[in-house]
């Protein structure tokens, strides 16, 4: 039996990602639909509104067959670290192909930034453009110098997805499904608008029920990164050595220690220390990393140890048992791994918010089944 890999976050699962699993059944009928879910925290820096358990129940219910995990110490940084871990557990589990939404609908394109972003001559003029003061988007952008317009969120995250899939030398194809939403818009009205545009409106108290299915309204809390804003501010306050934490680099930690001072509110804190080269995204990554005391050397000390199964149908269980013969990864966690150790961690301070039940599910490692 052959597999199909999607990457999501599902914050939260709304109708866009239903149609994505719907065109991924359509594109490969009879083939397991493999899910790599990101957990509690995510890579823009935000705190799931979803937790992972809820959001492995409505992936089975919605069509999935498999869900794995994510690991937290990837799924919290840039997307070229999010992407090759995401890309390499796809990998162990035998995926033939990945299917992602894409503004472009261009995978020729894609291959071909992919190929580029990949040549010395490029990095280098990435350095430069730096250099000149201008921020890590514009300087990717002008370094690339096409005509195509390939700078839109899901395109970018799909040439991470490809350069992940040629390093690591997989024989994974990638599959583009056209993103029928605009990613950036905070005021369109059609029934499939982006996580972000939802989670607007769930700010601003206007209703989301056109946009999510009812699963996902009930399960849905209105939580935010905002509301660990006091724990962060304990940490930064009180932690005498904030630079040994991943991101935190160049001296910001300065920067922060001043800032925090004054701050009333998370936003207000961002907002005073972004600049063209700490983009918000980037400074909510840092506040998560310094609030879990991710070190700075996490990605040379850990590694995917293991695959930690969420939550299967019949047709994911019928694959992992035709595949467990061929897998060279332990699907069962390893408690003295650093990648439980702060799965584990992640787990508490989320629960520090969250009204369900974080650690009993965290801890039980009992997959969900769907019949």
């Amino acid at each position: 039996m052959e597999a199909v890999g999607i990457i999501c976050e599902y914050n939260p699962l709304h109708n866009g990602h239903i149609h994505h699993i719907k065109e991924a059944k359509k594109l490969f009928p009879g083939k397991a639909i493999i899910l790599v879910l990101n957990g509690y925290f995510l890579e823009r820096g935000e705190v799931s509104i979803l937790s992972k358990e809820n959001k492995t129940k409505l992936a089975l219910i919605y069509g999935v067959d498999l869900v794995v995990e994510l690991p937290f110490i990837y799924g919290t940084q840039s997307a070229d670290i999010f992407a090759d871990a995401a890309i390499k557990i796809l990998g162990y589990l035998g995926c033939s192909y990945l299917v992602f939404g894409s503004e472009s609908n261009n995978v020729e394109i894609l291959e071909k930034v992919a190929a580029i972003e990949e040549s010395a001559e490029y990095n280098e003029k990435v350095k430069e453009l730096l250099a000149t003061g201008i921020n890590y988007p514009t300087a990717l952008a002008k370094a690339l110098n096409i005509e195509e317009d390939i700078f839109n969120p899901n395109d970018l995250l799909g040439i991470s997805y490809i350069k992940a899939i040629k390093k690591n030398k997989l024989n994974i194809k990638p599959v583009t499904i056209k993103r029928t939403s605009d990613y950036h818009s905070t005021t369109e009205d059609d029934n499939i608008i982006s996580a972000s545009n939802i989670r607007n409106k769930l700010k601003n108290k206007e209703d989301i029920s056109n946009y999510v299915p009812r699963k996902t309204l009930k399960l849905i809390e209105n939580i935010s990164l905002e509301n660990l804003f006091p724990f962060i501010k304990y940490k930064i306050l009180t932690d005498l050595d904030l630079s040994r934490y991943l991101t935190v680099d160049e001296g910001i930690e300065n920067r922060l220690k001043e800032k925090i001072l004054e701050a009333k509110t998370l936003e207000d804190f961002i907002l005073s220390i972004k600049t063209k080269r700490y983009t918000y995204n980037k400074i909510s990554r840092m506040l998560v990393h310094i609030l879990t005391s991710l070190p700075k050397e996490i990605n040379k000390l850990a590694s995917i140890e293991y695959i930690k199964i969420l939550g299967f149908n019949k047709l994911g269980r019928n694959y992992l048992h035709e595949l467990k013969d061929d897998l060279e990864i332990s699907l069962v966690p390893i408690p003295n791994s650093l990648q439980y150790k702060y799965e584990i961690l992640a787990s508490h301070v989320y629960s520090l918010i969250s009204q369900n039940k974080i650690l009993l599910f965290e801890k039980s490692n009992k997959p969900i089944f769907f019949e």
